[in-house]
């Protein structure tokens, strides 16, 4: 038989507490989108073997989940058919470890929890959000990772909450051919370098976000959510100024950020370390526009640009015989 895995981009709109005053750190708050997005197919084989872009990677995921298991010698061979760019802050590493995750787990019957799989592939670390988008779509709000000893330190930051976001909403994403965003070790060393935020910006953040952005949600007020949203960015991107430069990382991206907030988008930001940054408006014909506009103010070939509605379900697994 063949595992057919496909799953959603993620946008990471910002976490919630660097400093853990309570007990837990990060926390955050992102949605799903259907592109650009992740398509794998797998095989069962006595060996572990990959094709395609990312091939190497999915290989590296796929030896970490059986050695997790402990199911030696029961491999997979993947095709990579569609991959997410990486390091661009859409979750690409996260989105191809849990469909590489999740494939092998219906090949061979095992659990397909999200935060199982996760943890099976060394993910969700930090950040919660490309585990839950994956599994859910939509909207998400997961509150943090236990830093006190003895706390099950691999164990994924627990799902808070899961809204829907009104279908008529569109978002439009440009990844302009910036400096790749920070990950892997150069990733640990920002955070470790990181100041604590202040403690009135963690209180202001968890305000807007229960009080407004939630709220707005789920009453369909895109100019409230926007609003919101586009606070928690600033207020949020200020505490990574130190290791990227600014609130939002100097160049193209953030100047794409200003300007479309100055055409109209609701709500404006970057996702994660970028170069992916974002604008939501309310509508099909006004996102269109919003794209047209953000595509001619990337220099000729330098970037790409995604438009679309945001994706209701995680990720989609089918299986021929």
């Amino acid at each position: 038989m063949t595992v057919f895995v496909e799953a959603p981009a993620r946008l990471h709109f910002g976490m919630l507490d660097l400093a853990g005053t309570l007990g837990r750190r990060f926390g955050g708050i992102g949605a799903a989108v259907p592109t650009p997005s992740l398509l794998i197919s797998a095989e069962p084989r006595e060996r572990i073997t990959a094709e395609g872009p990312e091939a190497e990677r999915a290989i590296r995921f796929a030896h970490r989940f059986v050695d997790h298991y402990g199911i030696e010698g029961r491999g997979a061979h993947f095709c990579v058919h569609r991959a997410i760019p990486k390091h661009n802050g859409l979750g690409s590493g996260t989105q191809l470890a849990l469909a590489i995750a999740r494939s092998m787990a219906e090949l061979y019957a095992l659990d397909d929890d999200p935060a199982g799989l996760a943890t099976a592939v060394g993910r969700a670390r930090r950040s919660a959000i490309g585990t839950w988008t994956f599994a859910h779509g939509g909207f998400v709000l997961e509150g943090g990772r236990r830093s006190g000893a003895g706390d099950a330190p691999d164990q994924p930051a627990p799902l808070l909450a899961r809204l829907p976001i009104p279908p008529q909403w569109r978002c439009v994403i440009a990844v302009p051919r910036a400096a790749l965003g920070v990950s892997g070790d150069a990733e640990v060393a920002a955070f470790a370098s990181l100041p604590e935020p202040p403690l009135r910006d963690v209180e202001h953040v968890a305000h807007v976000v229960l009080m407004s952005l939630l709220p707005a949600l789920v009453e369909g007020d895109l100019s409230t959510f926007g609003a919101a949203l586009t606070e928690v960015q600033y207020v949020t991107g200020r505490w990574f100024a130190p290791a990227q430069g600014g609130a939002f990382a100097p160049g193209v991206g953030a100047a794409l950020i200003a300007q479309m907030r100055d055409w109209g988008a609701a709500g404006v930001g970057q996702s994660s370390w970028g170069p992916a940054v974002y604008g939501i408006v309310g509508d099909e014909a006004t996102g269109i526009a919003l794209a047209q506009r953000v595509r001619a103010a990337l220099p000729e070939s330098d970037g790409a640009v995604y438009e679309g509605p945001f994706s209701h379900t995680g990720a989609r697994v089918w299986i021929e015989r």
